[in-house]
Formats: structure tokens, C-alpha cells, sequence
């Protein structure tokens, strides 16, 4: 199962004095720990569905021709869109990249449902391999102020700010 949580827990009404009113949809993304918000309007829906179809066989999509002003029939559409992404999501192995492009999401080598993050039985010898560098760790924000009994990290401050600084000044 892919590691995507969707959610689309509110909307609202807005007006724009160039065209009529319209209905935007708050887009919870939950993956990997990480969450974002997308703001979609039924528009913009309803081209990822016309896209989807050429790629996949698409959910149906809730009706685009409601009375969008009445409440209870936004609920309504809000949920059905809801259902449409999460069903996207549980019933197709690779998840197209017009759909990841719709939620923001990067785009990630593709990896069987039954996988999160690889296997490490069935990984070749090159595909284990980094890619990037390492990077440094830190067990806390580094751009708070040390705290005043972590003489190491002054040292690292100090050491940063002289070499931005002071460039030409040779440490003692």
C-alpha cells in the first residue's frame, strides 16, 4: 500500500469580482510523516480526471453540475471528492505522475504496494548505493542560540561567523 494519506477535511466559498464565486478545497497530504496542504478548486479536479483517463481507469468523479452555493450539497461533493483521491490511491499500483504532480507530491521510483521502502533481500549492489552525500546531523535546531553549557557548539558559531566575516583573520 502506498504511503499516502489524503484528506480533504474543509472548503470554502470564494468570490472574485473578474468571475462568479467558486468553491476551494483544502487538501491534507500525509506521506511519510510529512504533511502538506493543496487548495484545489472542482476545476481543477475535474482536468485531473480528463487526464487520468488516458492513463488509468479513474473512480467516478462526483457530478460537476450542483447547486454549489446550498451547504449540504458542497459536504456532499467535498466527501465524494475525498473518496475519489483515497480510491486513486488504494487501487492502482503506480501512482501516475499527473496525480502526484496534483498533490505536490516528488515523484519517487516506483515500488510495489507491498513495499514502502524497498526490500533489502531482492536490492542489487548498485541500486543499495547513495546517491548524495551524507549529511550532517544535528540533535537540534542549529539556528537557536546554544544553550549557555554547550561550549562545542560556540565553538561551531564562532567558528562559522569568523569564517563568514572574517575570512582573512587566522584563528588563535
Amino acid at each position: 500500500m502506498h504511503n499516502v494519506r489524503i484528506s480533504i477535511p474543509s472548503f470554502r466559498s470564494e468570490d472574485n469580482p473578474i468571475e462568479k464565486g467558486y468553491t476551494v478545497f483544502k487538501i491534507e497530504v500525509l506521506m511519510n510523516g510529512r504533511q502538506h496542504t493543496v487548495k484545489k478548486r472542482y476545476s481543477e479536479f475535474h482536468n485531473l480526471h480528463k487526464m487520468l483517463k488516458r492513463s488509468i481507469k479513474p473512480p467516478e468523479i462526483p457530478s460537476k453540475h450542483v447547486r454549489n452555493w446550498i451547504p449540504k450539497v458542497l459536504e456532499q461533493r467535498r466527501h465524494g471528492l475525498e473518496l475519489y483521491l483515497q480510491t486513486i490511491i488504494m487501487e492502482n499500483e503506480v501512482l501516475p505522475k499527473i496525480f502526484l504532480d496534483f498533490l505536490n507530491i516528488r515523484h519517487f521510483p516506483s515500488l510495489p504496494k507491498t513495499e514502502s521502502c524497498g526490500s533489502f533481500e531482492t536490492e542489487s549492489e548498485e541500486s543499495s548505493k547513495l546517491t548524495h552525500q551524507p549529511a550532517m546531523l544535528y540533535h537540534r535546531d542549529p539556528y537557536l542560540l546554544p544553550s549557555t553549557h554547550d561550549t562545542f557548539c560556540n565553538v561551531v558559531i564562532e567558528g562559522v561567523i569568523h569564517g563568514i566575516f572574517y575570512p582573512d583573520l587566522q584563528p588563535r
